[in-house]
């Protein structure tokens, strides 16, 4: 039960890091969007440019520990992400170009949005 509960916990991270990253992309077609995607724009932003841990890292490995599996050390983009594309692990610069890639990716469409608004 404890490794399903961490999977759920690990599906809904990753879908938040998605609707973090990409939900701009919705307020295209759905305009109430912004209201929920701005906050998850601006926590993703905070947690990769403070170097902060998501408590749903936490909550993950809470289930993992019970499940009697070895928890991960730091987050969640560093432990299932970026060990996949960067061998060497997660490091400050590239927290910090992957939350600069979250800012100016929504910054751009939230731009673009107000373009089309005011034509």
């Amino acid at each position: 039960m404890y490794v399903s509960l961490a999977d759920a916990v690990l599906a809904v991270h990753l879908g938040f890091i998605l609707f973090a990253c990409l939900g701009a992309l919705l307020a295209l077609k759905w305009r109430r969007v912004l209201w929920l995607q701005i906050p998850a724009a601006a926590w993703g932003i905070y947690v990769e440019a403070s170097g902060t841990i998501c408590p749903l890292t936490s909550i993950e490995n809470y289930f993992r520990v019970r499940a009697g599996h070895a928890a991960y050390e730091g987050d969640c983009l560093g432990h299932y992400l970026t060990a996949t594309i960067y061998p060497d692990g997660l490091t400050r610069n590239i927290q910090f170009a992957l939350g600069a890639l979250v800012l100016i990716l929504n910054l751009s469409v939230y731009a673009w949005l107000l373009h089309k608004r005011r034509t």
